[in-house]
């Protein structure tokens, strides 16, 4: 499944250089966040690196005056409009996922994309101030548009769904939007989007800014197989559902370095998948309790690149650490999977909550334009006197 605001996809690094400025920021206090995902698949760990486990952390932070967490579905439709049921079907298991790693309903605000009919209304004005010329431009969007061969018969929605986001990142006032560097091209879109709206009509929007990754690691966290890319298609994903001998035999046949033959043979690190994931996810601890003959990962990555450690002895190391990470969460999951209607019925809650902060920006924004013709005393008491003399 795809991550609306994690797709990961190449940017280059002059570009990523330039975007960074006046883009990302500091946490402080008195913002608001929204990121999400979309529902086209189980989530894997690959998500729980790059945005869930740092959701977690900022939702009980106390630095964030809200915190709203989409399921995109109507994003995820641009490009499944001939499967509905499959996104369908992955609304419950997204929000299964949610919740079991921690996200709190209480805390975070989780709603569904397309319950939110104000967003809809929102793109279709923003429309107006986006150039087909500044899609076509955007990097992310050409990017996905050729990985998913669309070629001349791209879906119109697909196209323009930079402005769908705006939509999405306007609509409750979004401060901070947790994103990776190839994302960056979408946050400078809706700037722009804010922008010019502000400029044109009044000061009603508010410009996000980016929070990126702290750990390079977790970036872009590959499949099992080393592909740069986790896939369900290329079966190398480990999902956060997976039982722990499904876990123990992915990563014990993970991809490491094709060139370390024998124990003794010196090791490389870079492209080794293995030594990834312990970037990824190891932590000080984790030597003490199952790897003592170790200080820490810099003596672990020494040893291996000047000879005499074996992949499998790293393997299982990694393997205890990621039993200990992903325990929590399936059991927390089989219990939520008991109570399915109330996972829904957060999921309506959080939706009517996000309506009711996206329908008092419409109206600002309506207000703006100068389309509130109904709420408008003023225009009906001018007209009316205009009309009378």
């Amino acid at each position: 499944m795809k991550n609306k605001f994690f797709t990961r996809k190449f940017v280059p690094a002059a570009q990523i250089r330039r975007l960074r400025k006046g883009m990302v920021i500091k946490m402080e206090n008195d913002k608001i966040i929204l990121t999400g995902d979309r529902p086209t698949g189980r989530l894997h760990v690959g998500h729980y690196v790059g945005s869930l486990r740092r959701r977690v952390e900022l939702q009980n932070s106390g630095e964030y005056k809200k915190t709203y967490i989409m399921i995109a579905d109507a994003q995820a439709l641009t490009d499944n409009i001939e499967n509905p049921e499959k996104v369908r079907q992955n609304i419950i298991e997204v929000a299964l996922d949610y919740i079991s790693c921690g996200l709190d309903p209480e805390k975070s605000t989780l709603f569904i994309q397309s319950q939110i009919s104000e967003l809809c209304e929102l793109t279709f004005y923003y429309m107006d101030l986006v150039t087909v010329a500044r899609l076509q431009r955007n990097p992310t969007v050409k990017s996905e548009i050729q990985m998913r061969n669309f070629e001349a018969s791209i879906p119109v929605g697909f196209f323009t769904y930079p402005i769908s986001q705006a939509a999405d990142i306007t609509a409750f006032k979004a401060t901070t939007v947790p994103v990776g560097d190839d994302q960056l091209p979408m946050i400078e879109q809706t700037r722009e989007i804010v922008h010019k709206f502000n400029t044109v009509y009044a000061p009603v929007l508010v410009e996000p800014a980016a929070l990126l990754p702290e750990q390079e690691a977790c970036k872009r966290l590959p499949g099992t197989d080393g592909k740069a890319k986790m896939s369900k298609s290329l079966g190398n994903c480990i999902y956060l559902a997976d039982t722990a001998d499904e876990v123990r035999t992915k990563i014990m046949s993970m991809y490491t370095d094709p060139l370390h033959l024998q124990v003794s043979d010196p090791g490389h690190l870079e492209g080794n998948t293995v030594f990834t994931y312990l970037d990824a996810f190891c932590r000080q601890e984790h030597f003490e309790r199952y790897l003592p003959d170790y200080a820490n990962l810099d003596e672990l990555k020494a040893h291996y690149t000047r000879g005499g450690l074996g992949d499998v002895k790293v393997k299982k190391f990694l393997n205890n650490i990621m039993q200990e990470t992903l325990e929590p969460i399936r059991t927390r999951r089989k219990e939520l999977e008991k109570e399915i209607p109330a996972i829904y019925e957060i999921l309506k809650k959080g939706s009517e909550a996000a309506q009711e902060a996206a329908a008092q920006t419409l109206s600002q924004v309506k207000s703006a334009m100068k389309i509130n013709y109904f709420e408008d005393a003023e225009l009906i008491r001018a007209q009316s006197e205009r009309y009378e003399g």
